[in-house]
C-alpha cells in the first residue's frame, strides 16, 4: 500500500470540513503521527520557563494544537463508528495507543499543570471572561483527575491504565457490533411470521435479496428484531430471538471470542485502580467530580427515591398486563420475550390505536421538515440543504443561518446498516471558537439507526418512523442544538464543551416534549397511502396513551443506573473472578427496585455499552437527572403559553436559547438552569408529564 504524502493527506486539512469522500485507511497513520509530532513541539515550547503565563501566549497555543489532533481523531472514531470495516478498524486499533498515551501524558504534565494554577492565581483572574475562567477552573480539575499530581514513580502506571481502558473499551464495542452483525435469522415460510406488519416483512425480504437469498431475514438491529418482539405471533420465534438479543457478547453467545464477560471485569479493576491512585475510595466518586451531583450516596438516594415513588405504578402496569395476558392472549406465565408483544395488544385494546398505525403517518421527510419548522419558529433561525462531502450516500447535510449568516451545520444519518454501531447520537465534528476575527462555526454529526426505505415491486416506499423514533430524533436533535447554537468563543466551554456530563441530556430530553405537542405533530406528518395529515382523534389517543406503562419503564431506567453506580461504588471486582459476581449484582438491584425481573440468561450487562465503551460509567443516572431538569424547563413553557399564548412561548424559547443554549458550558449547568427558570429544579414536573404525581389508586 502506497502511503500518501502529508501535504496530500484529508486528514491534515482543517481549512473546512471532512473531506469523507477522500479519507483512507492509508491516511491515519501518518496523519496522526504528525499530529502528535506537532502538539508534542508546541507543548515542548509551552513547558520551557515562561517570563509571564497569559492566556494569549499559553492556553491558545495550546487549545489550537491540541484541536487539531482532536478533530482529526475525532474524524477518525466517527467513521470507525458509522462504517466500520476490518481495514479501518485495524488501523483505528493501531492507533488508538499512540493517542491515548498522548491525552494521559498531557493530562499528567506538572509544568502544564503548574502554569494553570498560576493563571488561576493571577490577581487579573477576575477580569478574564466567566467562560476563560471556567475553562481554566476546568483544566486544574482535570489536571488533578489526570494525574498531574501523582509522584513520578506513579505516573506511567497511571498512562499504563489510560492506555488498557482505552483498549478494552474499544474490543467491548467490537464485540457487541460483530455479535449483532453476525447473526442472521432466515425464514421461507412466510405464515411463521403472522402478525408482523407489511412494512417489516418489505424491509426484511429485501435484505434477503441484498444476500442473493429467498424468504426474510432478520438481524439484530433494533428495527429488524424489536418487531419480532412486538408483532409476531409465534411465540417461539419471539423466544428465539429474545435469547439471541440478550445473550449477545456473552459466554451463551454465538462465538467465544465476542464474550465481554472479563472485560467487563478489567474494566472495573482498572477504573477501581484508577480511583485509588487519585486518592478516591472508587470511581464513583472520580465520575462525580466533574458532574453536577456532590456524592454518590446523593446519586444512590434520588435513584431510590424515584425507584420508590415508580414502584406502586410499574406493580399497578404489571398486574394489568399478567392479567390481560392470561385473559385475552392465553398466556398463563408472561415471560420476558412476551412482554413486548403482550404491552401492544393492551395498548392497541386500550387505546384503540396500535404504534404501526401510528407508524403510517411519519415518513421521514416530513418528520425532518417538521423537526425543522420547530426549531426554526422557537429560536429564529433557518435550517436550510447544504452541500458537503459524506461517508455513506444516505447522509444528508444542512446549515443554520441567523439574518443570513452561518451559525453551524449538521450531517443526518438515520439508518441502520451493517458495519454502524446500534443506537442513536450527536457528536461534535468541530466546536465553535474565535480565532483572530475568524469564527469557526460548530458542525455536528447526527446519527440514528432506524429502517431504511424498501424497495417494493420495483419503487423505492420511503421510510417511516414510529413514533418512538421520532422522539429519538428530536431527543439528538436537542443535543445537536446545544452544539450548534452556542455563542461562547472558546472553544473550551463553547457548545457542550465543558457541560457536566449530568446535565448534558437537558436540551435533548427538552426536546423530546415537543413530540407530543399537536401544533408539531399535525406539521410533520403524512399517510403512506393517502397523504393525510394526522388524525387530532388519533393524535389525542397517542397522549392518551403517552404514559402508558410509564411506571414499569421508570423502574427499569433506575434498575439500570443503579447497577450502573453499585458496579463502581462498592463492587469488588478484584475478587470478581466470574461473571457470576456481576450477575449476582444486578439480580441483587432488581430485587430491590424492579418488578419485571428477566431470566437468567439475560445478559443484559454484556452489551451495556453505555458504561462500558461509550462515557456513562458511574454517569448512566444522567438521564434521570437531566430528565428531572428537562421535564421542569419545558413546565417554563407550559406556563407561559398559558399565561400569554404564542407569544409567551416564544419568549421562553428566546430565554431557553439564551440562558442554556448559548452559554454552554461557560457556567455551571445549575447556574444556567436557575437563570432560566428563576429557581432550582424540582421532580414535580417530571412526575406529572410521567403520570406520577398522585398514587395509584
Amino acid at each position: 500500500m502506497t502511503t500518501p504524502s502529508l501535504a496530500a493527506n484529508p486528514l491534515l486539512d482543517f481549512s473546512d470540513l471532512p473531506r469523507f469522500d477522500a479519507i483512507t485507511p492509508a491516511d491515519v497513520t501518518p496523519a496522526i503521527d504528525s499530529l502528535i509530532a506537532e502538539c508534542s513541539a508546541v507543548l515542548a515550547q509551552l513547558e520551557a520557563p515562561m517570563t509571564e503565563v497569559t492566556w494569549d501566549n499559553f492556553v491558545e497555543p495550546l487549545d489550537l494544537s491540541t484541536e487539531r489532533l482532536g478533530r482529526a481523531w475525532g474524524i477518525i472514531g466517527h467513521l470507525n463508528g458509522v462504517m466500520d470495516t476490518p481495514e479501518l478498524r485495524a488501523v483505528y486499533n493501531e492507533n488508538q495507543p499512540k493517542v491515548t498515551e498522548f491525552w494521559a501524558a498531557l493530562g499528567q504534565n506538572l509544568a502544564l499543570f503548574e502554569k494553570y494554577k498560576v493563571l488561576r492565581e493571577r490577581a487579573d483572574f477576575s477580569s478574564l471572561s466567566p467562560a476563560r475562567q471556567k475553562i481554566i477552573d476546568n483544566a486544574v480539575r482535570d489536571f488533578r483527575l489526570g494525574g498531574a499530581e501523582l509522584p513520578d514513580n506513579l505516573k506511567p502506571r497511571f498512562a499504563e491504565i489510560q492506555e488498557k481502558h482505552a483498549e478494552i473499551s474499544t474490543r467491548f464495542s467490537e464485540n457487541v457490533l460483530d455479535a449483532t452483525n453476525d447473526y442472521a435469522l432466515f425464514i421461507d415460510n412466510a405464515t411463521e411470521l403472522a402478525g408482523l406488519p407489511q412494512d417489516v416483512l418489505d424491509a426484511a425480504r429485501g435484505a434477503a435479496e441484498k444476500d442473493g437469498k429467498s424468504g426474510y431475514k432478520f438481524t439484530l438491529h433494533f428495527p429488524s428484531f424489536f418487531p419480532i418482539l412486538q408483532y409476531a405471533d409465534n411465540r417461539a420465534l419471539r423466544e428465539q430471538v429474545y435469547r439471541a438479543n440478550v445473550t449477545k457478547a456473552s459466554e451463551l453467545g454465538a462465538k467465544p471470542d465476542w464474550d465481554n464477560t472479563q472485560n467487563i471485569l478489567e474494566l472495573l479493576k482498572l477504573r477501581k485502580e484508577e480511583a485509588q491512585l487519585l486518592g478516591y475510595a472508587n470511581y464513583a466518586e472520580v465520575s462525580l467530580a466533574s458532574k453536577m451531583a456532590e456524592s454518590p450516596k446523593q446519586v444512590i438516594d434520588f435513584l431510590l427515591d424515584l425507584g420508590q415513588r415508580a414502584r406502586p405504578f410499574g406493580e399497578q402496569d404489571l398486574e394489568e398486563l399478567r392479567t390481560f395476558a392470561r385473559t385475552e392472549l392465553g398466556l398463563d406465565k408472561l415471560e420476558s420475550w412476551d412482554v413486548a408483544y403482550a404491552s401492544e395488544k393492551l395498548r392497541e385494546q386500550r387505546y384503540a390505536f396500535s404504534e404501526q398505525e401510528v407508524k403510517q403517518y411519519f415518513p421521514q421527510t416530513k418528520v425532518t421538515e417538521g423537526l425543522f419548522r420547530l426549531v426554526q419558529n422557537m429560536f429564529s433561525v433557518e435550517i436550510k440543504p447544504d452541500t458537503a462531502a459524506v461517508w455513506h450516500p444516505d447522509v444528508k447535510f444542512f446549515r443554520i443561518e441567523r439574518n443570513g449568516t452561518l451559525i453551524g451545520q449538521f450531517y443526518l444519518d438515520f439508518y441502520a446498516r451493517s458495519g454502524k454501531r446500534g443506537g442513536a447520537w450527536m457528536d461534535d465534528a468541530r466546536g465553535r471558537r474565535l480565532h483572530g476575527q475568524q469564527v469557526q462555526t460548530p458542525v455536528a454529526y447526527l446519527t440514528c439507526n432506524f429502517t431504511e426505505p424498501t424497495v417494493v415491486d420495483g419503487k423505492l416506499k420511503p421510510a417511516f418512523f414510529t413514533h418512538d423514533e421520532v422522539i429519538t430524533l428530536f431527543h439528538e436533535f436537542g443535543h445537536g442544538l446545544h452544539h450548534m447554537l452556542t455563542q461562547v468563543d472558546d472553544i473550551g466551554v463553547s457548545g457542550i464543551s465543558g457541560v457536566e456530563w449530568d446535565a448534558v441530556e437537558l436540551p435533548s430530553q427538552f426536546m423530546e416534549n415537543f413530540c407530543w405537542e399537536w401544533d408539531v405533530l399535525q406539521h410533520m406528518t403524512a399517510h403512506a397511502d393517502t397523504g393525510a395529515a394526522l388524525p387530532r382523534a388519533l393524535f389525542d389517543k397517542i397522549t392518551a396513551a403517552k404514559n402508558f406503562q410509564s411506571g414499569l419503564q421508570t423502574l427499569r431506567q433506575v434498575e439500570f443506573s443503579l447497577f450502573d453506580m453499585l458496579l463502581h461504588h462498592d463492587f469488588d471486582a478484584a475478587s470478581a473472578v466470574e461473571s457470576e459476581s456481576v450477575a449476582a449484582l444486578i439480580d441483587s438491584v432488581r430485587q430491590q427496585v424492579a418488578v419485571l425481573i428477566p431470566p437468567d440468561f439475560n445478559r443484559f450487562q454484556n452489551a451495556f455499552s453505555h458504561i462500558f465503551a461509550g462515557g456513562y460509567a458511574a454517569g448512566y443516572y444522567s438521564y434521570k437527572w437531566a430528565e428531572v431538569l428537562s421535564a421542569d424547563a419545558y413546565g417554563a413553557f407550559e406556563e407561559a403559553r398559558a399565561a400569554e399564548g404564542d407569544s409567551g412561548y416564544s419568549e421562553a424559547g428566546k430565554r431557553f436559547q439564551r440562558e442554556v443554549l448559548a452559554v454552554g458550558g461557560s457556567r455551571p449547568a445549575l447556574a444556567s438552569f436557575t437563570a432560566f427558570r428563576g429557581r432550582e429544579p424540582n421532580i414535580d414536573a417530571l412526575l406529572r408529564h410521567s403520570g406520577m404525581a398522585t398514587t395509584p389508586g
